[in-house]
């Protein structure tokens, strides 16, 4: 039962930092129908630069802050290279996103080297019902419960979320009401980055990145945002959720190894049921 519980924590605590990097990519695709296959890098940038201002002597708050806001820098400079000229097509803009990946990893090695890198977060460990799970896998919880709390807020209750919801609704009634979509476009690139980044700067005490990791990030991320149809956050995160605690189980109870085909199996079962879905939908218009 120790055990269970265990990985259920750990499950759920991984599962937060897969949702932020879901909610990402979805505030990017509603907004501007871009898959941003660049977003598993703000991740790692992420938690590369919280490591390294971490040992440049700034103190735990002021570096993980300073690293979310770098992420978001990053993101709005992905944004402008992909969808910065008008009229630059979704499909054109996602090339562009991986090509960006690709250059991060060279950009990576030259800063961080190739190895793994962590650092400390939450130490110690608390025990629950006979279970000893990480006090950084609690903050991870906290924080992502927070985050969402306050990204609800800033879509309800702010002009600029306003702005961005109205762009993901309908761009062309949004620009006739004087909302640019292509800066509403850079914001939730910069969100995005900003998401991912915090993702990387909790989930890097608990499991080492490195330049790569961003594949395994960004599939796990995809694997919730797709649920949701890259358009509900909500549904995204319930997935995100679901798959962190999944892989806890079959890692603890299993192989770690297997950990990504449950996420791969998960998003290519999902999607052979959206395709079916899609092409019944047709043929029912056609008659």
């Amino acid at each position: 039962m120790s055990a269970f519980l265990q990985y259920l924590i750990s499950g759920v605590a991984t599962g937060c930092g897969f949702a932020l990097l879901a909610s990402g990519l979805v505030a990017i695709h509603r907004v501007t129908r871009v898959v941003n296959f660049a977003q598993g890098m703000f991740a790692v940038v992420g938690g590369m630069a919280a490591g390294s201002l971490l040992g440049a002597g700034l103190p735990h708050g002021a570096a993980e802050a300073a690293a979310v806001v770098v992420a978001g820098a990053v993101g709005l400079a992905v944004g402008a290279a992909a969808t910065g000229r008008r009229g630059t097509s979704p499909q054109s803009a996602l090339i562009v996103t991986l090509g960006v990946g690709f250059l991060a990893y060279a950009v990576e090695i030259m800063i961080w080297g190739d190895n793994p890198r962590s650092h400390a977060g939450l130490g110690g460990s608390a025990t629950v019902f006979g279970a000893h799970v990480q006090r950084q896998s609690f903050l991870v919880i906290g924080v992502a419960a927070a985050v969402f709390a306050l990204l609800a807020l800033f879509f309800g209750r702010t002009y600029t979320g306003k702005a961005l919801s109205a762009c993901a609704s309908n761009p062309y009634a949004a620009r006739t009401l004087g909302i640019d979509p292509l800066k509403m476009g850079l914001v939730a690139f910069a969100l995005g980055g900003m998401l991912g980044g915090l993702a990387g700067v909790l989930l890097t005490p608990l499991q080492p990145i490195s330049y790569n990791s961003d594949v395994l990030l960004i599939t796990n991320g995809f694997a919730a945002a797709v649920l949701g149809g890259l358009n509900r956050p909500v549904v995204a995160l319930a997935g995100a959720l679901t798959l962190g605690v999944a892989e806890a189980m079959v890692a603890g109870y299993g192989e770690a190894s297997y950990q990504t085909v449950v996420a791969l199996a998960l998003m290519l079962a999902i999607m052979m049921v959206r395709a079916s879905r899609r092409t019944a939908l047709q043929e029912e218009a056609a008659r």
